[in-house]
């Protein structure tokens, strides 16, 4: 297997158990066989229940006008009536992703429709880029929060329900 399969591989397994912690807390989800690009629409659109997501979600053209796919848009009419995004990055080795986090923190300030949570897993990330990331909390009005996979499963606990 290359190391690009192996990396996606990874991710997925990272988006499988993010999908099951929202389904655990009562998500649905929804329009998975639809074109990424009609996803929105049908999330935005559909009241078939108050808490639904989609995956692989088309929202916009990014800081490069280039098309984003966000992992997960979620929303819960109580909640998060408007919506909110969660981005996966998982490395379990040393590589790129890392790297790619301030074109992230930027496209989720300046581009995103809605608050967005990144999630970063695997252990294979440089610490100071995770650091960095967090401390853009607090400049990004748009970015709620960086969490490893165990404190979004505190997370969801609390925020989810």
């Amino acid at each position: 297997m290359t190391a690009g399969a192996r990396a996606n591989q990874s991710g997925n397994v990272l988006e499988n158990t993010v999908a099951a912690v929202l389904d655990g807390h009562g998500y649905v989800p929804i329009c998975p066989n639809l074109p990424k690009k009609q996803r929105l629409t049908w999330l935005l659109n559909s009241h078939e229940n108050p808490k639904r997501y989609a995956q692989q979600v088309y929202i916009g053209l990014g800081i490069y006008h280039s098309d984003i796919f966000v992992d997960f848009y979620l929303i819960d009419a109580e909640k998060y009536p408007q919506g909110l995004i969660i981005e996966c990055k998982r490395q379990q080795s040393t590589g790129s992703v890392d790297e790619k986090l301030p074109y992230v923190n930027l496209n989720i300030e300046k581009c995103y429709p809605v608050p967005a949570i990144v999630l970063i897993d695997g252990g294979g990330m440089k610490p100071g880029a995770i650091a960095w990331l967090k401390e853009q909390v607090h400049s990004n009005p748009n970015l709620l929060a960086v969490y490893d996979l165990s404190s979004f499963m505190a997370w969801a606990s609390n925020h989810l329900n």
